[in-house]
């Protein structure tokens, strides 16, 4: 999950839309995994869904919001 942050922060460091488009992809999908990690953890009962699930809130909340910022990037690239 730390990988998120690092990618999020070199995104912001960009020296074009495209490198900016290209590793916000990297952030979409690093979220994407950490997500998958927590709905693992619940699926083979590891952890209990109560316990994890303000995590899995705020990870698909973040997840969704790095998504849209990369689709307006995309979408302003012209």
């Amino acid at each position: 999950a730390t990988s998120i942050a690092a990618n999020y922060r070199a995104a912001g460091r960009s020296r074009s839309r495209a490198e900016f488009i290209s590793k916000m992809g990297t952030v979409v999908e690093e979220a994407d995994e950490s997500v998958f990690w927590l709905e693992m953890l619940v699926d083979t009962e590891i952890v209990r869904e109560d316990k994890v699930e303000p995590l899995l809130r705020e990870g698909n909340e973040l997840l969704a919001i790095f998504a849209a910022s990369q689709r307006t990037a995309k979408a302003n690239r012209n």
